[in-house]
């Protein structure tokens, strides 16, 4: 899938701003809001999360489906061309209106889709409505929880209520709505559906090839230019490859893009490339044929009073912390990222791992849930998840939207798992065959294994190229004690050791109150925030088979109420408004000692 952008064929319209808004009282698809203006609706600002806009418990925590309308219209010199109406992310299911006219539904809440409207405007001003639904369950990806499982509810135990609630399986607050960029755009009728690329390199060459998957049978040239403008290469034909004499590779924290233009028939296109090379070596990851490093953290796209909303201020401030930090990585933890946070990457030479939108994937967590008072199994065909086939789609949407991100070097396929129960290996090793398949430039793939899974157990071991790790030895496992927390770390270390593949930490932390400190490094204080990771640092030091560190988390994230989270979970090196945390400086210090490729020797 191509992103939306401006060319001499291409005409877009970004539909950001105030639309009219309503929370459904139930009766929203009955008395037809999607048919005409609605009545008493309130201001909603678009892109954006809506949770945090309006005052009330109620508001904020609303169930179920909201509405969201506009008037649109088209200048008359662009209808002459095809005409789109393009979705970034809408959380969790979409039903999209025209006119009163249902013209697209959607589920799944963090990748684009589109639909053709050309011949479905009228002359003037036209009505769109949207129809968001932010209900989670055993069938959607995040899994919503059919139980108090993951402080989805406040308190100790559950009491009796007629108000429907959404109980996230998951530790980060459900935010919903359109909260990435709404727009049209044009083409040309017989147009540029796709640009697939992939490269080879030789020596101070490479060979990149090319596939563009158009519409009617048209002419196609493409064309490679540097960074500079200057032609470095062309080729005519729907497929083909170009080789790039003197080649300058993308390289993390150094980027170099350069632009593919593709011309078919009428529509023009113009592609970022970044030419580099990923693979898994025995323990390393390699990257452009040296072992790289991972330094960074685990994120989330969450910021006040945005929520999940797409936010280009802090993007751009996020990357800059990263470079002041030392840092050269993160995981889009837990769903894909904005596009325009990828292409930042990509410009920045910021490394990636693109995740899925698989979170909540395991019903042991918080005690594991029940049905007539009987244990549930995450894959039990009648009770369990039912979540496979959505996963395929999010799989093959993901890759048809980030496979030419030179950012993008794994995939990974779910955050924490049941990857060691009956019925884990048969859900697992079919998602990971399509990934392998779907990729063009087949990158390693990975499933992020959660600290209850048994590495003798856990199917990642069996699937995954890279063994990407969460741990908490010294926070949720033995804390405040450090002496046997890293024993037991180093004695589950050795196993994965042994499987001789590249080891990376995708998640460790400890939840800090900024400003907390004492004499003694206790609990929730940044003094014992510090110590916690030089600890688990160190462990990682003495084991070549560590590729990478990433900590849990950058920022502070707000959460679902419960007993175990304060206004959001702490584990942040730096506070939501991005101030630093005692860790900060101590990482900073330390990353900027680790060079990024060839540390473990």
């Amino acid at each position: 899938m191509l992103y939306p952008i401006l060319t001499d064929s291409r005409f877009v319209s970004d539909l950001s701003g105030v639309w009219d808004f309503k929370l459904d009282n139930g009766n929203g698809f009955e008395e037809k809001w999607f048919a005409s203006p609605m009545k008493d609706a309130m201001t909603m600002p678009v892109p954006a999360s809506y949770n945090d806009l309006k005052e009330g418990i109620d508001f904020r925590d609303h169930y179920g489906w909201v509405f969201y309308q506009r008037k649109i219209s088209v200048p008359s010199i662009v209808k002459s061309q095809r005409l789109m109406l393009r979705c970034d992310a809408v959380t969790h299911e979409a039903k999209v209106y025209l006119n009163g006219a249902l013209i697209c539904e959607h589920k799944g809440g963090f990748l684009p889709f589109e639909v053709e409207i050309t011949d479905k405007m009228t002359a003037g001003e036209n009505l769109l409505t949207i129809a968001v639904s932010n209900i989670i369950d055993y069938t959607t990806l995040p899994i919503g929880g059919k139980s108090n499982i993951m402080g989805g509810m406040a308190g100790m135990g559950e009491m009796p209520s007629n108000k429907p609630a959404n109980n996230p399986n998951f530790d980060f607050f459900n935010y919903c709505g359109l909260t990435r960029t709404v727009r049209l755009y044009t083409t040309p009728v017989n147009h540029i559906e796709d640009i697939v690329l992939t490269s080879k390199v030789n020596g101070t060459a490479a060979d990149v090839s090319y596939h563009v998957e158009g519409t009617g049978e048209e002419p196609c040239h493409v064309v490679i230019f540097d960074k500079e403008g200057k032609k470095v290469g062309e080729s005519d034909g729907v497929d083909g490859t170009i080789t790039v004499q003197d080649v300058t590779l993308w390289q993390p924290l150094h980027a170099y893009l350069y632009q593919v233009q593709v011309t078919y028939g009428e529509d023009v296109y113009t592609e970022p490339y970044g030419i580099r090379t990923v693979r898994v070596d025995g323990n390393k990851f390699l990257i452009n044929e040296k072992p790289f490093y991972f330094k960074g953290y685990g994120k989330h796209e969450d910021t006040f009073p945005n929520g999940r909303g797409i936010n280009l201020p802090m993007n751009t401030k996020d990357i800059s912390i990263m470079k002041w930090q030392g840092a050269n990585s993160f995981r889009t933890s837990h769903y894909p990222y904005s596009e325009e946070m990828m292409r930042l990457c990509d410009e920045e030479g910021i490394v990636v791992i693109d995740e899925t939108t698989a979170v909540g994937i395991n019903l042991d967590f918080g005690g594991g849930a029940n049905f007539n008072g009987q244990k549930v199994s995450t894959f039990d065909p009648e009770h369990g998840v039912q979540t496979q086939a959505h996963h395929k789609d999010v799989i093959r949407d993901l890759i048809s939207r980030d496979k030419n991100h030179a950012c993008v070097v794994l995939w990974s396929i779910a955050n924490e798992p049941d990857s060691y129960s009956e019925g884990a290996y048969d859900y697992f090793k079919p998602l990971y065959d399509l990934a392998r398949k779907l990729d063009p430039q087949k990158r390693p793939c990975t499933l992020v294994s959660v600290q209850m899974a048994d590495p003798d157990k856990d199917v990642t071991r069996l699937l995954s190229d890279v063994i990407c790790l969460n741990r908490y030895y010294g926070w949720y496992y033995g804390g405040p004690d450090l002496i046997e927390p890293e024993k037991a770390l180093r004695a589950e270390l050795d196993k994965w050791d042994a499987l001789g593949k590249p080891v990376v930490f995708t998640e460790y932390g400890a939840d800090t109150v900024m400003g907390l400190h004492d004499t003694t490094p206790v609990m929730y204080t940044e003094e014992y925030q510090v110590d916690y990771y030089k600890m688990n640092n160190q462990v990682f030091d003495d084991y070549a088979c560590v590729a990478g560190e990433q900590t849990w988390n950058f920022a502070d994230f707000a959460t679902s109420q419960s007993l175990l989270r304060v206004q959001g979970n702490k584990k942040g090196m730096f506070t939501r408004d991005r101030k630093p945390k005692l860790a900060a400086h101590y990482f900073k210090e330390r990353w900027h000692q680790i060079p990024d490729f060839d540390y473990k020797k």
